[in-house]
């Protein structure tokens, strides 16, 4: 049984900010249709927005669509 407000309404739930997804260079290879190597290399000279963890490159997908958009609107 869920607990109710005394109104009858369904309890609010705190507002999370939503979470995006770390991408591998395997996966973020797959999403742009290249190579893991070009990743690789573009992660290295900071082409594409990305981090180690453990010493693996890894990209967060909205950061990485963000800097696609930003890069189409240049051109």
């Amino acid at each position: 049984m869920m607990n109710m407000n005394t109104n009858g309404a369904e309890p609010k739930q705190p507002v999370r900010p939503e979470r995006t997804q770390i991408m591998t260079t395997k996966e973020i290879a797959k999403y742009l249709g290249v190579h893991e190597m070009t990743v690789y290399r573009w992660l290295k000279k900071g082409v594409l927005p990305g981090f180690k963890i453990g010493g693996r490159w890894r990209s967060k997908k909205d950061l990485l669509d963000a800097h696609l958009v930003q890069k189409m609107e240049e051109k």
